[in-house]
Formats: structure tokens, C-alpha cells, sequence
């Protein structure tokens, strides 16, 4: 009897010292990239409006700085149609060292030059020639924007490449999301300090005069490309048939017709929209509110300090409040956190301590988590609604919302500083009530309306929660069970085939008529069997192809080397435990052998969780199968035959 059998150890898989290295290495790299794509990001538009033009006729100047800031945006915008084909690129790069890791070295060193090239003003060209100067810069700008983005699609495209276990991928992301967040609020702590200091040793002004900037862009440059060089030497991609069975593309026409399929994605999508505009608009507006409001640019390091020491805070503690909190009410409350801090801000006036208390408040948000894991769940929201699984939009969709918010958020930036004289060498002296006022109306009231607009969205409109999350995956098992909703090609009728199913897991067989549930009290539909286990280990029933794993990791398909769709299911109820006591050792798209482990699980944290660990095993397209025989005593041993399977 099973209850009788010895359970063995769960073992998962540990980082080597190896990995460990590879990890440093790579987390290493985003902290150059992320601290460059803010100076790009942020800071150039500052740069623009206070540096760039020093020495040139006032008239011209503000016409430069208002055409800069205009083709900033395009471009942004027009990188949205560019990315998947710059991905396609480095997809299809074939070289000895890889193919993302010629791309880091390329990519960081060409963009570092370019930005100090751009930061130098060009050299002082529209002194020379304004128009000249317009058309290098476009040139220029394009080119620098092209190779940062191959440099960023490689470095996160590499996580596959260096890890199949989805352990290790999620500490190595982990650990770039970590270094990142250092070097985009770091660069707020120095960028004043760097400019000042070394505008001082060029003129002797304390001042963040064209010879900081330029020093500035020149050390930001080096860290990039130091970063990326640890990334080049101290990381290793795998290659195996794996990788190079992995041919499917990502074009920009699948993800907006994935967005335009699935409303839930849709809505997510524009939630996220308006908090991103309103949080990168802010972010860029913060060093004209201390420089020109406050009166206090060398104290501007300080919204970089609480932004770094909240966002260490809250990415560690959402997944304990999620636990008792569902992820919209923790939307919802970063929202009503978000939106008190502008008020704070816009009557603050000139009081850092206030500021300081709406700046803390600002960067109290789950936005970036809730909405990753919403889009993760729309997956098979669309699958369920559409029978289209569009895991690619999940993938593309974010960072292409955080293009389109950057680019506008770059042009409303710009207009503020154009429009409320906060332009070449004005003070906070020079400012008059109505700059004053003409500049909280755009960088806070504007943003306001943003952050009211995601909350409202969220609240209203974004149905996929949690609970409803896991009503959708039982609803969609039962459909596969039955062969409602199987996508497969079939064999034509023509071809009778067998296929003999290896037991997954050791433990006791049951059939699925047999395993009751509160959702399924007759017990559970389709053709298959089941196996109470008496381990925490699943390997691969027979020689096939992983189709798709579910985002809650407790049930994937798979495809016999003969056509046979099959679908593993870990437990009843274990979609609501999101993941967690499931380590997979594959990725989507793998052939594997039978006897293959493919993952792990946790049947203690199942059992203690409520739940029951039962493994079920079923065939998507139950009227393709002509016959079936069961091959178990009262006990089986993965690797066993379970049944045999014949089908058209």
C-alpha cells in the first residue's frame, strides 16, 4: 500500500560555485546598463536643457532644445517596431564566444562612445552650424539607440543560455533586477556630485556646467562597458540541442494582436501605462524640482537615497504581504500611496522635509510585480477565452510599454523645462510664481491624473486575480481533459498508432474516476490515469517534446514523439500555491527522453497547504484514442508501463 512506502527525499537542484560566479558576473552587468540607461533616459534631456547649448544665441537654443527633445521622442517610439527585429539579429548571431555575449562587448563599447560623443555636445558643432548639428545628432542618436538596445536584449536574453533550471534563472534575473535598481538610483545619488565637482575643475564654478556633464557621461561609459566585460568573460552559454531547436520569433504584429485578443492583457497593459507615465515623468522632473523650485540641486542625491532603500524594502516584502493580501488591494494601496505623495508635492512648495515624506511615499508601489504577475495569468485567461496561448506578449509587452512611457515621458520633460524658463543658466532665483506654477501643473498635477487613471483602471477593469486565476486554470484542465480545448494537428485517420505511457512518479495508481474533489465530486473527466505518489519527483512518461508549462508550474504538456498530447497535473488545488514547492528541470520547447526528471515538488508544503498531491495524467484529445489498457498493480515504480495507448 502506498501509505506503507518509504518517502524519499525532494531533491533540488543548488547553485555550484560555478553558477554562483556566473550569477555575480551577470548581476554585475545590468548595474552598468541600468546606470546608462538612466543617464540616456533621464538625464540627457537634463543635460540638453542646461548644458548642451552653452554659448549659443538664446533663440537658437531654446529651438534646439525643443527639436533635441522632438526627435528623442520619434525615436523612441519608432525602437518599438526596431526591438524584435534587433532580436532577430542577435537570435540568428552565430560566433565562437555565443551569441549574446559578442553583442554585450559590441553594443556597450559602440553606445559608451557615442554618449560621450553626444554629452561633449558634439564637440561644440551647433556653435559652428545649428542645422549641421541637428542632422549629426539624428544620426548619431539612432545609432547610439540601436546598439544599447542589442546590448539589452542580449544581456536578459541570456538567462536562458545560461541556465535550463528555472531556479537558477530566477536568481540570476534576481540578481540583475537587484544590481539594476543600484545602478539607476545610484546614479541619482552622484550625478550631481560628478557634474559639480568636475565642471569646478574646469572653471572653478560650483556649478553643473557642459565639462560636468561631459565627465559625467565619460564615467557612466566606462561602467557599461567594464559591466558588460564581466558579463563576456564570466559567464558561459550553453549549447545543446535545446537552444538550437528554439526558433520561434517575436514580431510586433503578434504582440499587438495578443494585446488585441486578450482584454485582460489589454487592461493590464493600459493600467500600466498611466503608472509608468506617471512615475518615469516624475523621476525626470525631480532634478528641476531641487535645482530650480527648491533652490537646492546639491541636495537632489536624496531622492535617489530613499528610492534605493525603499525599493530594497518593498520587492522582498510584497511576496510576504501577498500572502494575506491580494495583489490588487496591494495595486491599489501603492495607487492611493502614489497619488498622497503629489499631493504632498504640490503643496510642499519648498520644504525638504515634506518632500523627503512624499518621496518615501512615491516609491511605496507593487506596480512593476502586480503587473507582471497579471499578464503571467492572462496567458491562460487567453488560452481559455481565445484557445491562444501568447506567452510572446507576456515577454514583449512591458518593456514595450516602458519605451512608449520614456519617450513621452522624455518629450513632457522637455516642454516642462522649455515652458517654465527652466532653461541654460537659469536659478531658482530667476524663477517667477508663474514658472512655478506652470511647472507643478505639468510635473505633478499630469502625473496625478495618470496614477488616478492606473488605479481606476485596476480596480474596474482587471478581473484576473488570484482566486479567479485558479478558476480559470481548473476550468481549462477540464476542457484539455475532455478535448474542448486541444490545438494539436491530428494524425491522419489513416495512421493507427501506439504509445506506451511510463509512470511518472512512484506511488499508488488510481483512475481518474476515482479522484474526487469538491470541484469534481464524480471524480475527474477524459482518459488517463492517476498516481497518489509516494516521492516528490515526475519524470517523463515517454520519448516527446514539452509543449507549454503552466505559470503556476504544477502542470505541463506534452507531446509524444508519435503525436500523443498529453497533460501532467501535480495536485488538486496546487494552482493557488503560484509556484511555490515546484522547481522544473526543462524549458518549453525541450525534447526529452522518458525517465527524464522533469521537476520537483513539495508534497509536504502541498499537504500542509490543504491540498492533495495526487498526480493526474490525461490525453487532450480523448477522441483520438480507439483504445486503452492499464498496465499497475497496487504499486508502481516510476519508469514502469502504466497503460498503453491506442489512437488515430
Amino acid at each position: 500500500m502506498a501509505q506503507n512506502v518509504e518517502q524519499q527525499p525532494v531533491t533540488k537542484k543548488k547553485l555550484s560555485w560555478h553558477q554562483i560566479n556566473e550569477g555575480v558576473a551577470f548581476g554585475l552587468g545590468n548595474l552598468g546598463h541600468s546606470a546608462f540607461y538612466g543617464a540616456l533616459s533621464t538625464y540627457f534631456i537634463v543635460f540638453v536643457t542646461s548644458g548642451m547649448f552653452s554659448g549659443v544665441a538664446p533663440a537658437i537654443a531654446n529651438r534646439l532644445i525643443g527639436l533635441i527633445t522632438g526627435l528623442v521622442v520619434v525615436i523612441r517610439l519608432a525602437e518599438v517596431v526596431v526591438d524584435p527585429i534587433l532580436g532577430n539579429i542577435v537570435d540568428n548571431t552565430e560566433t565562437r564566444w555565443g551569441k549574446f555575449k559578442p553583442w554585450q562587448v559590441i553594443g556597450s563599447i559602440i553606445s559608451s562612445v557615442l554618449l560621450v560623443v553626444i554629452f561633449s555636445g558634439i564637440f561644440g558643432l551647433a556653435k559652428v552650424n545649428w542645422i549641421l548639428f541637428a542632422i549629426v545628432f539624428v544620426i548619431l542618436f539612432i545609432i547610439l539607440d540601436v546598439f544599447y538596445s542589442l546590448t539589452d536584449v542580449s544581456y536578459w536574453g541570456m538567462v536562458p543560455a545560461i541556465s535550463e533550471d528555472s531556479h537558477a534563472r530566477g536568481i540570476f534575473t534576481a540578481l540583475g533586477s537587484f544590481t539594476g535598481t543600484i545602478g539607476w538610483n545610484g546614479l541619482t545619488m552622484v550625478v550631481v556630485p560628478i557634474t559639480t565637482y568636475f565642471t569646478f575643475i574646469a572653471t572653478g564654478k560650483h556649478t553643473q556646467g557642459p565639462q560636468g556633464w561631459l565627465a559625467f557621461a565619460v564615467i557612466v561609459g566606462i561602467v557599461a562597458v567594464i559591466s558588460a566585460l564581466f558579463v563576456a568573460f564570466g559567464t558561459s552559454e550553453k549549447h545543446n540541442a535545446i537552444r538550437e531547436a528554439a526558433k520561434q520569433k517575436t514580431t510586433i504584429k503578434g504582440v499587438f494582436m495578443g494585446i488585441i485578443k486578450n482584454d485582460q492583457i489589454m487592461w493590464v497593459s493600459l493600467g500600466y501605462l498611466f503608472y509608468s507615465l506617471a512615475y518615469v515623468t516624475t523621476n525626470g522632473v525631480l532634478f528641476y524640482l531641487f535645482k530650480f523650485v527648491i533652490g537646492k540641486p546639491g541636495e537632489f542625491w536624496i531622492a535617489g537615497a530613499v528610492a534605493t532603500v525603499i525599493g530594497f524594502v518593498t520587492s522582498p516584502l510584497y511576496p510576504i504581504l501577498n500572502r494575506f493580501i491580494p495583489r490588487k488591494v496591494l495595486f491599489a494601496l501603492g495607487q492611493c500611496s502614489m497619488i498622497l505623495a503629489y499631493i504632498i508635492f504640490i503643496v510642499a512648495q519648498t520644504n525638504l522635509t515634506l518632500l523627503i515624506i512624499g518621496l518615501v511615499l512615491f516609491n511605496i508601489n507593487f506596480a512593476q510585480l502586480v503587473t507582471v504577475l497579471s499578464m503571467t495569468d492572462a496567458i491562460e485567461y487567453g488560452q481559455l477565452k481565445n484557445g491562444n496561448r501568447n506567452e510572446a506578449v507576456v515577454l514583449a509587452v512591458r518593456p514595450m510599454l516602458d519605451k512608449i512611457t520614456g519617450a513621452f515621458s522624455n518629450g513632457i520633460v522637455g516642454a516642462i523645462a522649455l515652458v517654465a524658463g527652466m532653461t541654460g543658466s537659469a536659478t531658482a532665483a530667476d524663477m517667477t510664481a508663474s514658472n512655478i506654477h506652470t511647472f507643478e501643473l505639468l510635473a505633478f498635477y499630469l502625473p496625478l491624473a495618470c496614477a488616478i487613471l492606473s488605479l481606476l483602471v485596476f480596480t474596474f477593469k482587471v478581473t484576473i486575480t488570484e482566486k479567479k486565476h485558479a478558476e480559470i486554470v481548473e476550468e481549462l484542465q477540464a476542457k484539455l481533459a475532455t478535448g474542448e480545448a486541444a490545438d494539436v494537428a491530428v494524425t491522419p485517420a489513416s495512421d493507427i498508432l501506439t504509445t506506451e505511457i511510463l509512470a511518472p512518479v512512484s506511488g499508488q495508481p488510481l483512475a481518474l474516476a476515482d479522484v474526487k474533489s469538491a470541484a469534481q465530486p464524480q471524480g475527474l473527466p477524459g482518459v488517463g490515469f492517476a498516481i497518489r505518489p509516494s516521492d516528490g519527483r515526475l519524470y517523463a512518461p515517454f520519448d516527446g517534446t514539452i509543449r507549454f508549462t503552466f505559470s503556476t508550474k504544477h502542470t505541463l504538456g506534452i507531446v509524444s514523439a508519435d503525436g500523443l498530447e498529453t497533460i501532467i497535473h501535480v495536485g488538486i488545488g496546487t494552482v493557488n500555491l503560484r509556484g511555490a514547492g515546484f522547481t522544473t528541470y526543462y524549458q518549453d520547447g525541450q525534447v526529452v527522453h522518458a525517465g527524464d526528471l522533469l521537476m520537483t515538488f513539495d508534497r509536504d508544503l502541498i499537504k500542509q497547504s490543504g491540498y492533495d498531491d495526487v498526480v493526474v495524467t490525461f490525453f487532450t484529445q480523448p477522441g483520438r484514442v480507439t483504445a486503452h489498457t492499464e498496465d499497475w498493480s497496487t504499486e508502481v515504480q516510476h519508469g514502469q508501463s502504466a497503460m498503453k495507448v491506442t489512437f488515430k
